[in-house]
């Protein structure tokens, strides 16, 4: 049984097994009554032929209390598109492909470029907030929730455990934020988490002080987590970051526009596996290097934008109080391990923590050789300000592109 610990800066409501998956999709099939509830899948085409979004499928069908998914369709063809529609076409509610490619969506995209709103680079980031951008413009739902289409152990309960707390009309949430324990083959996974944000933060506390927005982020058992669900209210003042500091990027939006009380986080399931991200040493642009670079520059960003003032000696400070700190971590998160029967290699594991020091000099340098740089999507209420028409056109596009199947 899970235990009942509470932080003190974000709620944090556990699965105490009081409850059944049962009665709570019940209560959620009520509220959704008069509170419509979405998903958004960011897909890549190649994951249409994993066995992950098969059953990630599968068990959705079986889920009454959604109003729509959406699936935001990248690096995909005409013909993988017409596939995309074909896969998709087994789910029960009311379901839309947005083929992010296609020659409509592109002139979409070439209007927000030249308005300079356009997002800078393609990935997950963009496609989340092209898909909050048809939901906007839908104007029919009032909770929307979000989750990757590589869940290896997905079942249906993930859901409803995550949507339950933004939906329920009786709980102030805004936002909700799913954790759960990394555990897989034998191992325990979630490696960005263990081994750079979590002795990150702690060195930055150390380094800079106390700081409110640190000891936020501190109370997330799983910060990284792609999973969460939101209020719709929210959607058109979010800043969505178009890097891989995705996650981080929406905790810290809830953290610039929600009072805490506002944000909890959930446990949705005993275990999680999905696709895992190589570490890739020898490319700084590619897998776990590129996004602990990225996931650095988006904390030092919010900081530096809340006052805390960094320089060169700050980021060499904090590297070796980082390495320090991990080191102590990796002995805690062996022997947690070899009690409960589990594996870590301790050799990759340093490698890991060598190269995330290394990637915090790394951002730092970025960040002071571009302290403006702003590397968010522009948010929808500033785009349909610039062109009332855009999000109208982006519904029509995407039913264009059905007809011409």
């Amino acid at each position: 049984m899970a235990d009942f610990h509470q932080n003190g800066n974000i709620a944090t409501l556990h699965n105490l097994r009081a409850n059944s998956s049962e009665a709570m999709t019940h209560a959620l099939t009520t509220f959704a009554q008069f509170r419509k509830i979405s998903l958004i899948l960011p897909s890549l085409y190649s994951e249409l032929e994993a066995p992950a979004l098969k059953n990630i499928v599968d068990e959705l069908a079986q889920v009454p209390y959604l109003h729509r998914i959406i699936i935001g369709l990248d690096r995909a063809d005409a013909d993988q598109y017409a596939h995309a529609v074909k896969y998709f076409s087994r789910l029960p509610q009311e379901h839309v492909v947005i083929w992010n490619d296609s020659p409509r969506q592109k002139a979409i995209g070439a209007r927000l470029e030249a308005m300079g709103l356009g997002p800078i680079e393609p990935g997950k980031g963009k496609n989340v907030w092209g898909c909050l951008g048809y939901l906007m413009a839908c104007q029919d739902s009032a909770v929307v929730a979000i989750h990757d289409c590589d869940i290896t152990t997905y079942h249906r309960d993930m859901l409803t455990r995550l949507v339950y707390p933004v939906a329920n009309p009786n709980f102030p949430y805004q936002l909700s934020k799913g954790y759960y324990p990394r555990v897989g083959d034998g191992k325990i996974n979630g490696r960005v988490t263990r081994l750079l944000v979590s002795p990150l933060l702690i060195a930055l506390k150390k380094v800079i002080g106390d700081r409110d927005y640190i000891d936020y982020l501190r109370a997330f058992r799983y910060p990284l987590s792609g999973e969460f669900a939101m209020r719709t209210t929210m959607l058109p003042d979010l800043r969505i970051p178009s890097d891989w500091g995705l996650e981080i990027g929406v905790l810290s939006e809830a953290w610039r526009n929600l009072a805490p009380k506002s944000v909890c986080q959930v446990e949705i399931a005993d275990a999680y596996d999905h696709k895992h991200q190589t570490l890739s040493p020898e490319d700084a642009t590619a897998g776990l290097n590129r996004m602990s670079t990225d996931i650095c520059k988006s904390i030092f960003r919010k900081l530096a934008a809340d006052g805390t003032v960094f320089t060169t000696h700050v980021f060499r400070t904090l590297k070796a109080t980082y390495y320090r700190s991990a080191l102590d971590l990796l002995e805690s998160y062996y022997n947690d391990a070899a009690m409960n029967g589990l594996s870590i290699d301790r050799h990759s594991e340093e490698q890991s923590i060598e190269l995330f020091a290394n990637n915090i000099m790394r951002a730092g340098e970025i960040f002071l050789s571009n302290p403006s740089e702003t590397p968010f999507i522009a948010t929808w209420s500033r785009v349909h300000a610039a062109d009332p028409d855009l999000m109208r056109d982006m519904l029509k596009a995407t039913a264009d592109d059905y007809d011409d199947l």
